[in-house]
């Protein structure tokens, strides 16, 4: 089977995406893998398929190089930039994702992708645990570009507090100028990678309880984005009584020793994604 495809990569999170509105392809897990595998197929941190939505210009299927579905920030981001090459969008974007639709915003090679609200920040000892789509570990550390991201990152990804699904771990310092810098293990790519937009959106929204604010700078290993968004008018709020897993966003085996409650609204993810090169694989 010969398939078309476009290679993106947005602040050095690395994509392939096939345009499948007329709905011909479908890949297997071990399949996926193979496209993405970095020696024997094209390479990426994920592939994408655009499809065809009823009522949202189009519809966005994930896959994580091992096979598994979530929501990807970055990945979004390439998409709508290619969406707009297709001819399917013009300057701004509706979609439907992993988790439910998304609106976006192309500002030439800079694509502004609004998130979905985050209503629930759990504390766990000394780290955050936030879902922006996909879920997140947030530990603040010094010295970031030195510390071993793959080794701890590994460690808590397959932890017991999270079994069996895991979870995505971020690496976070922060800088002056309203700036975090961060790393990232991510889940279903079993690596580090060189963004992750889903992370570095609960990062900034972390950074947030640590007197950062709205617009947060964000560097990681691939590039800079932004992070805009709104806390409600309530604001966070915390307390030390037992929070239910379950309610907490957690999986039902995790311990939350504390918790943060409140809304983020109006979430942005910005920053470029750009075409690499397109071809045919032979699949």
């Amino acid at each position: 089977m010969k398939v078309h495809f476009y290679k993106y990569q947005a602040t050095g999170n690395d994509f392939v995406l096939i345009d499948n509105r007329s709905g011909k392809y479908s890949f297997s897990g071990e399949q996926i893998k193979r496209i993405c595998d970095r020696r024997f197929g094209i390479g990426a941190d994920g592939l994408m398929l655009i499809e065809k939505h009823p009522s949202a210009h189009f519809n966005l299927q994930y896959y994580n190089s091992d096979g598994s579905q979530s929501l990807c920030g970055n990945g979004s981001r390439a998409a709508v930039n290619m969406a707009a090459s297709l001819g399917l969008v013009n300057g701004k974007a509706r979609f439907e994702a992993y988790d439910g639709l998304h609106e976006a915003e192309i500002l030439n090679e800079i694509v502004r992708l609004k998130m979905n609200d985050v209503r629930e920040v759990t504390k766990t000892g000394d780290d955050y645990f936030i879902n922006t789509g996909s879920p997140h570990i947030i530990r603040f550390v010094k010295d970031v570009k030195n510390y071993p991201v793959f080794e701890e990152g590994r460690k808590i990804r397959y932890s017991e507090a999270f079994a069996p699904g895991g979870t995505n771990v971020n690496f976070v310092e922060i800088q002056d100028g309203n700036t975090i810098f961060v790393r990232t293990y991510e889940r279903g790519v079993e690596n580090e990678t060189l963004s992750c937009g889903t992370g570095v959106t609960a990062a900034a929204l972390a950074a947030s309880m640590h007197h950062l604010h709205s617009p947060v700078t964000v560097k990681t290993l691939g590039g800079d984005l932004k992070v805009e968004f709104k806390i409600s008018q309530s604001g966070l709020s915390s307390g030390q009584s037992e929070l239910p897993a379950g309610q907490a966003g957690l999986p039902a085996n995790a311990k939350a020793s504390a918790w943060q409650a409140g809304i983020f609204e109006d979430i942005y993810l910005v920053g470029p994604a750009k075409l690499v090169f397109e071809g045919d694989l032979e699949l």
